[in-house]
C-alpha cells in the first residue's frame, strides 16, 4: 500500500465537508505510488483566480491539480472549489459527498499523470474513476451524467 502524506487546508471554512480521515481514505484508494498531497478547499474568488492565472480561463472550476512530480513519488496540490462543487451536485442531482469523492479521485489521478485530453485517454481515466469509486461504495459519476452535456473541469496544470 502506498504511503500518503496529506495536508488538508481550508476544510474548516466550509460546513458539511467530510472528515480528514474520509478524505485520506478517498485519496488512498486512488494512489498508485507514494504521495505527498495537499488538498485545499477554496471559495469561488480563489478558485476563479487560480483557474485564470494558471489555465487562462476566467471562471471558477470544480478541481485543479497542480502536479509537481509523479515519479518516483507523487507531489501535488489539489484545489477544490466548494461553491462550484455544491452547485454542480445540485444541478446534477447528486449527493455532495458522492460528487466530492469523484473530484478528489479525479484530482489524484491527474497527479499520477492521467489525462483526459483525447477520447481514448478520457475513457481510460473514467474507467479508473468508476472502479475506484465502486471500491469506495460510491456510484458511477458518469451514469447519471450520460443524458447531460459534460462541462470541462477537473483540469490539471502541467499535464500537456
Amino acid at each position: 500500500m502506498p504511503d500518503l502524506r496529506l495536508s488538508v487546508q481550508g476544510r474548516s471554512q466550509f460546513q458539511g465537508l467530510p472528515a480528514r480521515a474520509t478524505l485520506a481514505r478517498w485519496i488512498a484508494a486512488a494512489l498508485e505510488r507514494d504521495a505527498e498531497i495537499t488538498l485545499r478547499f477554496v471559495g469561488a474568488a480563489e478558485g476563479r483566480r487560480l483557474n485564470r492565472d494558471y489555465r487562462g480561463k476566467d471562471y471558477a472550476t470544480n478541481v485543479l491539480t497542480f502536479d509537481y512530480a509523479n515519479a518516483p513519488a507523487v507531489s501535488a496540490d489539489i484545489v477544490l472549489c466548494v461553491p462550484v462543487i455544491r452547485r454542480e451536485a445540485r444541478e446534477q442531482r447528486k449527493a455532495l459527498r458522492d460528487h466530492l469523492a469523484h473530484l478528489v479521485v479525479h484530482g489524484v489521478l491527474h497527479a499520477h499523470g492521467h489525462v483526459h485530453d483525447r477520447v481514448d485517454r478520457a475513457k481510460r481515466m473514467e474507467a479508473l474513476e468508476i472502479e475506484i469509486l465502486s471500491r469506495l461504495r460510491r456510484p458511477d459519476p458518469y451514469r447519471a451524467a450520460a443524458a447531460r452535456p459534460r462541462k470541462g473541469g477537473g483540469e490539471s496544470r502541467g499535464m500537456g
